[in-house]
């Protein structure tokens, strides 16, 4: 019987970890860090990142089909509706990161510790149109719709389509935009939308993108900020299925410490070389892991 169970418990900490990722380059870049750390120790891995949005991770990890991938506390949101997290909860970075931990733990999946980083969701518009309309906040960008300002903005169907992404903002802050006042784009990444921002694609001159994203700047964009705290605290976590976990223990100490050192001007320099240089996520994520001292 124990020579058996002894088998069991050995081919389970045999099996490859599958670590997913999502699309945008800091989720592969957080795919990859997960990657090599857990590659580095000596342990079998299998690479799908860059596998799809947050719905297509959910289905694979809650399915056995990936083993582990970066995901962000504010998701809870969405991921758990019925628990009807209130805004104060989810703009708390401490009280949304327990409640997703709590929340999965039924589902056999664990949260790890988030690293100190807010990539929440954030409308960009160019410097030019911040300036000449006097943009910096969504507050001032529902005075400019309501007074007829011209406005169209590039996102994925997840940004327009989910409750607690663009209609979030639109429920604080009084607007409603038209179908007119979208550009939708399957399978779009952050760089994409702003980019159609920058050069005015299709007369667009908004773009979704995230609190941490490197090509802000680059391209001329500003971030407008959200008084009301419209969007949530997303903080990025490896979260992981827990009979996967209990198999191989160590991987909670290796994840926790290499998403430890991540702060926000840490990830938005990584952001733009993948972003604006073309690198790889792979070749980003290596260079900094070994400049940390945290793979070989």
């Amino acid at each position: 019987m124990s020579v058996t169970l002894a088998v069991l418990v050995g081919s389970a900490a045999a099996k490859p970890i599958v670590v997913g990722s999502k699309l945008d380059p800091e989720a592969q870049l957080l795919g990859q860090m997960i990657l090599l750390t857990l590659k580095n120790a000596g342990l079998e891995v299998t690479d799908k990142t860059n596998l799809g949005d947050t719905g297509v991770n959910r289905k694979a990890i809650l399915a056995g089909e990936i083993d582990v991938y970066p995901e962000y506390t504010g998701n809870a949101v969405y991921l758990f509706p019925d628990a009807k997290i209130t805004p104060k909860q989810a703009g708390n970075p401490t009280t949304i990161a327990a409640l997703a931990r709590q929340l999965d733990a039924k589902n056999g999946i664990t949260w790890l510790r988030p690293a100190n980083i807010n990539n929440t969701w954030v409308i960009s518009v160019p410097q030019t149109l911040a300036t000449s309309a006097k943009l910096t906040s969504v507050a001032d960008l529902a005075t400019y719709l309501k007074g007829g300002g011209t406005f169209k903005i590039a996102g994925s169907p997840e940004f327009f389509n989910r409750p607690d992404t663009m209609p979030a903002f639109e429920a604080a802050y009084g607007f409603k935009l038209t179908a007119a006042q979208k550009l939708v784009l399957a399978g779009a990444t952050p760089p994409q939308t702003q980019q159609a921002a920058a050069n005015g694609t299709n007369g667009v001159n908004a773009a979704m993108a995230y609190g941490t994203d490197g090509t802000l700047s680059a391209l001329k964009l500003v971030a407008l900020t959200d008084p009301k705290g419209a969007q949530a605290v997303y903080q990025p976590a490896p979260i992981i299925r827990t009979d996967t976990l209990k198999a191989n223990p160590q991987v909670a100490a290796l994840l926790n410490k290499t998403f430890a050192g991540l702060t926000a001007p840490v990830m938005q320099g990584l952001n733009a070389k993948v972003a604006l240089e073309g690198r790889t996520a792979q070749d980003v994520a290596t260079e900094y892991l070994k400049s940390k001292g945290l793979i070989k």
